[in-house]
């Protein structure tokens, strides 16, 4: 019978192994990273086994569909997550950058150099591809990751986890760089937020309900990665064919991600050909609009919105509507209901643009653009931890460069300080 090791024994396992990790040198990194591809993908019919296992619990249980897709996997999502090994690969060694080296007036030569975490833990939930991308990016950024998914993907998180330490360990490595917590209780998640000693840092991934509990129980440091109640302001000088399928694009290619917008804020000014299109695409997705006063008797099929629905992350086919006199108003409304995920605006307006850019304090800001592109691919950082909305440390997608510390490295020639 396999002996499941505790939250602390895994926390003593990935330590120690991450001293070996950090000695490997960028190619021997690389190495253990095409190992891990060629281990996914011949393992990739256990882990849809697996995932079918999910994916069948997950209906009974009548998950949301936007979470059963986040939970599915297929031949062409796998090919997808190979393919994002070989970014990462691609990709510059975060580790032994020296960032800057200077003398002090004492002589000293004082550097800062880049070097690993250590032990990276991450908690995240029905999204079992978090389990390879977080391996991949906290290997190649030289530290060991523990990893907790949700009861919700558990069969597809463990049967991936088995490939990648597979790969690590037919590359000639310890497999144990790699660790993943197959118990799903709430105990072994606030365990690992407060394992402190043994994680360096932690990462949560998922509902509002998961970010507040690690920020409000943690005893480990924490990138907070946010909630996405994300705005899309269509200002009246705008090209109104472009912003639906802007609006198309950001609420339905994927509704249950963080990057999907859930608050549309419009001009009053707004033509009736933009309401004409927009309702197509309401009718064609049949999306329930939570509309206020002003824009209830504008869309087909609408609901008065609460202030509750002004900040609500619907992940579904769902939005919120705020009508706004100016981008003044569409900023006010923004910074009061807004995560800090992603906002944009869509107009041809430059200087209302530039204001909005200038005013709006989230993490990343568009002009003319589906706020679906805050990813880590998207912006060339291959695959990411997820999108920090704080602003120490780590703010937007969480790639490589995130993943890694410093230290003052200092060369002397006898200097002593009187």
């Amino acid at each position: 019978m396999e002996h499941i090791l505790s939250v602390k024994e895994l926390g003593q396992v990935a330590k120690g192994s991450s001293h070996k990790l950090k000695k490997l040198n960028t190619s021997e990194k690389n190495k253990m990273l095409a190992s891990i591809k060629n281990s996914l993908l011949n393992e990739s019919e256990n882990i849809l086994k697996a995932n079918e296992k999910d994916i069948k619990k997950g209906r009974e249980n009548n998950m949301p569909e936007g979470l059963i897709d986040r939970l599915l996997l297929n031949d062409k999502r796998i090919e997808s997550m190979a393919k994002s090994i070989d970014e990462v690969i691609d990709f510059k060694d975060p580790v032994g950058k020296v960032l800057s080296m200077e003398e002090n007036s004492a002589g000293l030569l004082i550097g800062k150099k880049t070097v690993p975490m250590g032990v990276i833990a991450i908690i995240y939930e029905a999204r079992p591809n978090v389990t390879l991308d977080a391996s991949i990016l906290a290997l190649k950024a030289s530290s060991a990751i523990i990893l907790r998914g949700g009861k919700e993907s558990i069969n597809s998180n463990i049967a991936i986890a088995d490939a990648i330490r597979l790969g690590i360990k037919n590359a000639g490595y310890n497999e144990n760089f790699v660790q993943i917590v197959k118990n799903t209780s709430r105990e072994s998640a606030k365990e690992l937020m407060q394992l402190k000693g043994y994680v360096d840092l932690l990462l949560p991934r998922g509902s509002e309900s998961l970010i507040n509990s690690v920020v409000e129980n943690a005893k480990v440091p924490v990138i907070e990665t946010g909630v996405g109640n994300c705005h899309i302001y269509v200002d009246e000088d705008c090209d109104v064919e472009k912003a639906v399928k802007i609006i198309e694009n950001a609420k339905t290619q994927r509704i249950g991600v963080c990057n999907a917008v859930e608050s549309l804020v419009l001009n009053e000014n707004l033509s009736d050909e933009f309401f004409d299109l927009l309702n197509e695409v309401v009718e064609k997705y049949d999306i329930k609009v939570h509309a206020d006063d002003a824009s209830i008797s504008k869309f087909k099929n609408s609901v008065s919105a609460t202030e509750d629905d002004f900040s609500r992350e619907y992940l579904d086919y769902e939005f919120s509507v705020k009508t706004v006199k100016d981008v003044d108003e569409a900023i006010e409304h923004i910074t009061k209901y807004s995560t800090g995920h992603s906002e944009s605006i869509l107009t041809n307006s430059y200087e209302r643009a530039m204001k909005f850019l200038e005013e709006v304090d989230s993490a990343c800001v568009y002009v003319n653009a589906s706020t679906r592109f805050t990813d880590g691919g998207e912006f060339g950082k291959g695959a990411e931890l997820g999108i920090s909305t704080q602003k120490l440390h780590a703010r937007g997608p969480v790639g490589l460069e995130e993943l890694v510390s410093y230290k003052y490295i200092i060369f002397g020639h006898g200097e002593f300080r009187s």
